[in-house]
């Protein structure tokens, strides 16, 4: 049967308060400032502005850049579709790029206009695997920071090129003459030819070492796979092969060995001839993949470790004593036992990060043969040494480096020890920070040289053993900036550009392609061969970690979130405003805390009386005295009794615009590069306001929102059972609530007509496409204080539904036990109460482009309309601001457009300065305050595909179409097409029996359809 789970949003409105209520009746939870937002009566009357000229004279220029951005790329590029012999006005170029900045990685496509990239799309092209996340579909705004570093300095005063490169010179000189210790300190590259520019450049100082850092370590896992395999490197499992996978604090969706697997992890959750992959998850804090998960077990890191160990046992044969949690131990063994069961088709991962654990991960997949684990075609894009790093702070801290040469890295900023690091850097001669910013450690060098974004940047890329892409500027560099393997070659004596070194080097990893075909296509794949060896004392591995105890206090889980991940681009405002998929909380990091803790704690979260959500503070104080003061704290679901996380990322302070410099900064309590760290937590005084999402805009008790069953259920009961269709009555019977219209359709049938198709199997929360519908249709931001009070501008929400019971058993076999309204009454009551480990679901939610479409009933200007093709359209020159469609929307997906938000120094983001306004799409309006904006299904889009293929004179091939949200999703959860062309997926998509529409009963008839859920419990 399908699913009546009672669904909730978050803690505080299962309390259903008086608040609460309010809010749900309120749209518009504050007076509108009608003063400020018309002027006073006089002043309307003494006008003699229309509305048309004040739309006309808010139009942004792009001053600051324009002959970088007139003059397009360095001519020796080459553009995905076309090599233009000029900038065309008006049409796109694109360009095969791949960025890696020692965390994110991606294959992408860059979109530019008139020369100024603006928006970042994924490269499709066979051997491109890795997909844009949010943070770098959000990086090409971090193009246009005006906090960039504009030109070098030396001892903070702006310098030349020239004298940089004299000083390193001197200094490298001296360092030789006296034995001094050179010492470059670098991200993980995984660049062919940055990596032999340092191999010369060591040559060349017999005294330097190459250290390699990264902020967020992986090198546990490192470790192990090097001392069985003898390389430093990762797997790159493949869960496409998997049909069970156990993942025991490993967030496989998020980040996780740098994320990517969500694409994989997809294919095999999408039922198909009656099957689908199954996925059990052991974590302390809720995360995407826990949220994704068939089987989520809430449990500490100390008995993740007993976990491991038991399935180790389980699947090898071993026999190593554990002291698993008895609560754990039924569900635990059943994991392993359907792992063994598996075999090749079975595949574990983990995330802790302790060498034991992951020799036991390498062990097990040994034995199972798994399909999913491969040691070809590992990943390179973490080589941090924590022991290498450890012994440079000593080499600082005695005195014996001479000269200090980073690049990538920000340690003053990550690192744990970053007071013992700062105190070395005073006794280092020579310290130069190659940054695009004059960060926490570039200010506090002699050197800062300022280098170029990477979309300004030549570079090569080999991600995985076997493959090799080139990075390519799409833009001249805005600034006097130099890139670090050019000052490398200087320092080496090596002739020529970057490019011409590049190029030379290129050949011989090139698998015979030519250099203009790689530069084109993006990337080149060859076969590579698995690693032998696979050997090690696994057993002794199994018997130390058996050992390990339970921490005394709290377990502190740090993390890192979807929106900010390591903090390079905290001086983002999309990824800031970026509402976490989990808490749904924007512009902060918190303490998450388990309901059990938070009570004994006397910590809550409550929400007030204009919408906002405010929340306790605490203190967090670890086991070697490090001390966190006045953290925020989230009542989280989810999250394991006993344990509480804290993301990185957060709290900086240098190079920052004022409105960023939020959060607090975790890596203080990042000790040894251990993620996990026993704490005390105690309630702090005072009261934090966060900018939730979660309360508002949401559709609070309407009729089946997310429709979700079981594998068992779909295989064997007919789809009217788990897919069931809203009854209403017509002449006294009851009908299918789809067949009733209160309007009269007209004909769609001739031209296009629209469909989108989300599938709440496939949707991993992530939130991609919210970014890329920012950058596409020049959504603003707003702020903290405007989030607050809900007046969020995000055209695509993607809200996060819990569910009461941990099980749909439960859940149903609850109601259905119910015997009278007395017993309905007090059980509803109680399945209100929120689990301590509910499941989870995602539903993007945008405007559903309804074919009778409420919103269009009510406008009494008109300024709201339905297309032929299907999309409901905004005339924002005739919008006056009556906010009636919005009351009358049934999804509550419109946005009242409060403030002007282009050229206004109240809210200084992107829209404020030239520079930043030059990442503004020019076929999309900048809307001015005062008018209702929504998703418009990306007509500009639409309309540029059909114009295109009609000015080529050929026909439209399916997957041409598309919109920003579905071209950034990389799961394939979100399809657009036409639905009248009879061979289009969407069309197959809008007939499949798991197709249903929101709030079906209500007939607005959307143009978007979602997929029923369906978990393998």
């Amino acid at each position: 049967m399908s699913s009546n789970k009672k669904y909730w949003k978050s803690v505080e409105e299962l309390e259903n308060g008086s608040i609460v209520e309010a809010l749900r009746n309120n749209e518009f939870v504050e007076a509108i400032p009608t003063d400020e937002f018309l002027g006073n009566d006089d002043a309307m009357s003494s006008s003699s502005t229309s509305r048309r000229d004040f739309l006309k004279y808010v139009g942004f220029s792009t001053a600051a850049a324009t002959l970088a951005a007139c003059e397009g790329p360095v001519n020796k590029s080459i553009p995905y579709v076309l090599q233009p012999e000029q900038i065309i006005p008006g049409v796109a170029d694109y360009y095969a790029t791949s960025v890696f900045d020692g965390f994110d990685f991606a294959n992408l496509l860059v979109k530019t206009r008139e020369g100024r990239p603006i928006k970042i799309d994924n490269n499709t092209i066979a051997g491109a695997k890795f997909a844009a996340n949010a943070r770098i579909h959000a990086s090409i705004l971090s193009l246009y920071d005006n906090m960039r570093l504009k030109q070098p300095m030396i001892d903070g005063k702006d310098s030349s090129w020239s004298a940089v490169d004299a000083k390193i010179k001197t200094s490298l000189a001296e360092a030789k003459s006296t034995g001094g210790q050179v010492v470059l300190l670098t991200n993980t590259l995984a660049s062919p030819s940055t990596e032999k520019l340092i191999s010369e450049f060591i040559s060349l100082n017999p005294s330097a070492k190459h250290v390699v850092y990264d902020a967020v370590s992986s090198s546990e896992a490192l470790d192990a796979f090097e001392s069985v395999y003898g390389e430093r490197a990762l797997v790159d499992y493949d869960f496409s092969k998997a049909s069970l996978i156990v993942s025991i604090g490993a967030d496989f969706l998020g980040d996780w060995q740098g994320g990517g697997y969500d694409s994989g992890y997809a294919k095999g959750r999408i039922p198909q001839n009656g099957k689908m992959s199954r996925h059990f998850q052991l974590e302390a804090n809720m995360t995407l993949s826990g949220a994704a998960a068939d089987k989520r077990l809430a449990m500490t890191v100390a008995n993740q470790k007993q976990a491991l160990v038991q399935i180790y046992n389980i699947v090898t044969g071993a026999s190593v004593p554990v002291s698993l949690d008895a609560k754990f131990k039924t569900d635990v063994t059943k994991a392993g036992q359907q792992l063994k069961a598996a075999g090749a088709n079975g595949v574990l991962v983990s995330g802790i990060q302790d060498k034991n654990a992951q020799l036991l991960v390498l062990a097990i997949n040994q034995a199972l043969s798994s399909s999913a684990y491969s040691t070809a075609g590992v990943r390179q894009i973490r080589k941090g040494s924590n022991e290498k790093v450890a012994q440079l702070l000593q080499d600082m801290k005695a005195g014996s480096v001479h000269t200090l040469l980073m690049s990538g890295v920000n340690p003053v900023y990550t690192l744990a020890d970053s007071a013992m690091f700062v105190d070395g850097l005073k006794k280092v001669k020579t310290s130069v920070a190659f940054s695009t910013k004059e960060d926490e450690t570039a200010s506090l060098t002699t050197i800062a040289a300022a280098v170029p974004h990477y979309l300004e940047s030549w570079g090569d890329l080999s991600l995985t053993k076997g493959s090799y892409s080139l990075t390519q500027p799409t833009i001249r560099p805005l600034f006097d900036t130099k890139q670090f393997q050019e000052v490398l070659m200087s320092l080496n004596g090596t002739a020529g550009s970057y490019y011409d070194y590049l190029k030379g080097a290129s050949a011989s990893v090139m698998a015979g392609t030519t250099w203009n075909k790689v530069l084109h296509d993006g990337i080149v794949v060859s076969e590579s061969a698995g690693l032998s060896g696979g050997s090690a004392d696994f057993s002794g591995a199994a018997a130390s970690l058996a050992q390990s105890k339970p921490s005394k206090g709290f377990e502190l889980v740090l993390y890192t979130k979807t929106g900010m991940g390591d903090g390079q681009q905290a001086n983002n405002p999309w990824l800031q405003e970026f509402p976490d998929p989990i808490t749904r909380v924007s512009w902060d990091n918190y303490v998450t805390v388990s309901n059990a803790d938070a009570k004994e704690l006397g910590l809550s979260n409550e929400i007030v009386a204009n919408g906002g959500l405010n929340g306790s503070y605490a203190n967090l104080t670890t086991a070697g005295g490090l001390k966190l003061e006045n953290v925020p704290v989230i009542v989280q679901p989810g999250q394991a009794v006993g344990t509480i996380g804290l993301s990185l990322g957060y709290g900086r302070k240098a190079a920052m615009k004022e409105e960023m410099m939020v959060g607090v900064n975790a890596y203080s309590l990042y000790k040894g590069f251990n993620e996990l760290q026993a704490v005390t937590l105690e309630k702090a005084s005072g009261e934090h306001e966060f900018a939730s999402v979660q309360g508002q805009k949401t559709l609070m008790g309407r009729g089946d929102i997310i429709k979700e069953t079981t594998l068992e259920i779909f295989n064997t009961k007919d789809a009217k059972v788990w897919n069931e269709v809203p009854m209403v009555s017509l002449n006294h019977e009851e009908v299918a609530g789809t067949t009733v219209d209160l309007w009269d359709s007209f004909d769609r049938s001739v031209g296009h007509h629209f469909n989108l198709s989300i599938d709440l199997n496939a949707c991993t929360g992530c939130g991609a496409c919210v970014i890329a519908c920012h950058a596409e249709n020049n959504v603003p931001v707003v702020g903290k204080s405007e989030v607050r009070r809900s007046r969020d501008m995000h055209w695509l929400r993607i809200d996060r539904y819990y569910s009461s019971e941990s099980t749909f058993a439960e859940d149903n076999e609850r109601k259905d036990n119910i015997a009278g309204l007395s017993s309905s009454l007090s059980t509803f009551n109680e399945m209100e109460k929120a689990g301590d480990n509910p499941q989870v679901s995602f539903q993007p939610v945008m405007c559903q482009h309804c074919n009778h479409a409420p919103c269009e009933t009510v406008c009494p200007v008109a300024a709201t309309s339905h297309s032929r093709q299907g999309q409901n359209h905004m005339a924002y020159n005739r919008c006056v601001g009556t906010r009636y469609c919005a009351n009358n929307c049934p999804y509550k997906v419109r946005r009242f457009n409060w403030f002007l938000y282009n050229k206004n120094s109240e809210f200084d983001y992107h829209m404020n300065d030239d520079l930043g306004r030059m990442v503004l799409n020019p076929d999309v309006n900048v809307r001015s305050r005062g008018v209702m904006e929504k998703c418009s299904m990306c007509i500009q889009m639409t309309q540029a595909t059909i114009l295109n293929a009609k000015r080529e004179g050929r026909s439209i091939v399916d997957g041409e179409f598309q919109t920003a949200c579905s071209n950034a999703c990389s799961t394939g959860a979100m399809v657009f097409g036409d639905v009248n062309d009879n061979q289009s997926k969407v069309t197959k998509l809008a007939a499949d029996d798991r197709m249903y529409h929101l709030l079906e009963h209500v007939g607005t008839k959307p143009n978007v359809i979602y997929h029923v859920k369906v978990r393998n419990t």
